[in-house]
């Protein structure tokens, strides 16, 4: 079975909206090859609406040659959406209809590498608490933001997590791994 793994750039105090304005700062080398590590070992991407709207909006207008690129603008994508009936011009798009469980379980168990899920907040605490993701990692980055979208804000997210590994850069970010207890 194949492995759902979700990366969330995070502040100190849980902020995850807009890291566009202040994670990209923490970003050396050493994280960038994390980054490509990631990518050779997912074969599909997996999204919500909002995010994909943005990401379809910004990725396919910038040139190719760097890994991040190329593997964004090629990878299969998988948009869940109860809004979205058809997928946007963007390479290798698809819409999952219907019970969005049932359609990424059967996603799961097709052959193939991790799914990787980016940004997606909303996807992410609902896979969270319908037990479907198999990976959280949460780059925590060295800033305090004070205000915006935490990775958590309800009882509904509450659930026991396994430090699985950890990575410190140089750039004073964190990359900590976590998987679900056993029993949630």
């Amino acid at each position: 079975m194949r492995k759902l793994v979700a990366t969330e750039l995070v502040s100190m105090d849980g902020v995850v909206e807009s890291p566009d304005e202040w994670a990209f700062s923490y970003t050396d080398d050493e994280m960038a090859a994390e980054d490509e590590a990631g990518m050779a070992a997912s074969d599909a991407l997996l999204l919500g609406r909002a995010t994909y709207e943005e990401f379809a909006a910004f990725w396919p207008n910038q040139p190719g040659g760097t890994p991040m690129v190329d593997y964004i603008n090629s990878v299969r994508k998988y948009v869940v959406s109860t809004t979205l009936e058809e997928p946007l011009e963007w390479n290798n798009s698809t819409v999952i209809e219907g019970d969005f469980v049932e359609g990424i379980s059967a996603l799961k168990n097709q052959p193939g590498k991790d799914i990787t899920v980016t940004g997606s907040l909303t996807l992410v605490r609902s896979l969270m608490r319908e037990g479907l993701l198999d990976e959280l990692r949460c780059v925590v980055c060295p800033v305090v933001r004070g205000t915006g979208r935490r990775l958590f804000e309800d009882e509904a997210d509450r659930r026991a997590l396994e430090l699985v590994d950890s990575k410190t850069f140089a750039t004073g970010a964190v990359t900590l791994t976590y998987r679900p207890t056993a029993g949630e």
